[in-house]
């Protein structure tokens, strides 16, 4: 019988995962090519890429649900590649609930408990800790007939816990869920992940929860990882102009460049990674909108084509005077004056930016 999870507990260390040249293939598909992954002890590590990248494959190989065709997955140092999925010591939450709607929430916490063989009052006083750390004690008896959608998603990730895993896999576990409770339930997630100490893989396809709920963000392309590193360096120090593309919205503005510098709009801005160019040639810069900085300006460079309110935040749209349109983003106070069709000034931010050929 394992131990009984108390609430109060404090975190306890991970397991170290290592994903170590897992290759898979569909035919002429690749899905995977040659991911190499390591994961501490107790992180929680977001696999995120858009369809097709492979992120659920590597998922579904480390649960054991699928094989890879070379490579090998290491847990606690051990290969386990040939272990089978239910002797892998690791829960998985789905994107679908997959509660059993014959049980009530405590008898799906409890049901993995319950194929452990452990006893009917040890596995009743577990289920009840467990919904008690997932905020749902009062809901021990409902079905899931009964509940939200939240709250069967809180059930399914208590049930998951309750054998006490050495990793835990999340697939798209808030994807169903609606706005408001999927930026409840994620803080949640990761409120619980971090008292408990879990290695955690989480797979999505959101930027947003990506760069809030993880340690790091590995983003794939096409099978392979274009970068793993800390949400604030992937966002702001992307390593690939695949990254720097598909992680936030970014503008794509002409420019000259000189060494280690480009010249964009007569402004000179730091190059993070100087391109294999002459100085002179023409490149591209990849500029954040928040890094576009506009004032209104009755002799202006640009012209604003349009604005979107978003709250704090107002995306202002202008265009250069080679038809590009920049986007920005300013707090919408700054942005009262900047309506369409007025001309405004344009400068950036004094940020080292990525330059493409």
């Amino acid at each position: 019988m394992t131990a009984t999870i108390d609430p109060s507990t404090e975190a306890k260390p991970g397991s170290p995962v290592r994903l170590a040249g897992l290759r898979r293939g569909y035919g002429q598909v690749t899905a995977l090519d040659g991911l190499d992954l390591d994961i501490a002890p107790g992180e929680l590590v977001s696999l995120l890429g858009p369809s097709g990248c492979g992120k659920t494959t590597a998922l579904r190989i480390v649960a054991g649900l699928e094989h890879s065709d070379s490579g090998a997955v290491f847990v606690d140092g051990k290969d386990i590649t040939k272990v089978p999925a239910n002797k892998r010591d690791m829960a998985m939450v789905f994107q679908s609930y997959s509660l059993f709607p014959n049980l009530t929430a405590g008898e799906n916490v409890a049901f993995g408990l319950r194929l452990r063989g452990v006893s009917p009052a040890e596995r009743r006083k577990r289920a009840g800790e467990l919904l008690e750390l997932v905020g749902l004690t009062q809901h021990y008896d409902r079905y899931a007939t009964q509940m939200s959608g939240g709250q069967q998603q809180r059930v399914a990730l208590a049930r998951a816990l309750a054998i006490e895993p050495k990793v835990l896999l999340l697939d798209e576990p808030l994807s169903a869920l609606d706005a408001k409770v999927r930026v409840q339930l994620r803080d949640e997630i990761r409120s619980l992940q971090q008292r408990l100490g879990i290695t955690t893989l989480f797979v999505t396809h959101d930027q947003e929860e990506a760069l809030s709920m993880s340690d790091r963000v590995a983003v794939m392309n096409a099978g392979r990882l274009e970068q793993c590193a800390s949400p604030d360096e992937v966002y702001t120090r992307p390593a690939t102009p695949f990254v720097a593309a598909f992680v936030g919205a970014m503008n794509r503005i002409g420019g000259i460049a000189s060494g280690t510098e480009v010249e964009v709009l007569g402004q000179r801005l730091a190059v993070t990674q100087p391109p294999e160019v002459p100085a002179g040639a023409k490149v591209t810069a990849l500029v954040r909108p928040e890094s576009v900085l506009l004032t209104p300006a009755v002799a202006g460079l640009v012209r604003v084509a349009r604005s979107s309110f978003r709250g704090p935040v107002t995306r202002v749209t202008v265009e250069l005077a080679d038809g590009t349109e920049v986007d920005s983003d300013l707090p919408s106070s700054a942005a009262v004056d900047l309506r369409p069709g007025t001309l405004a000034d344009i400068r950036f931010a004094p940020e080292p930016v990525m330059v493409i050929q």
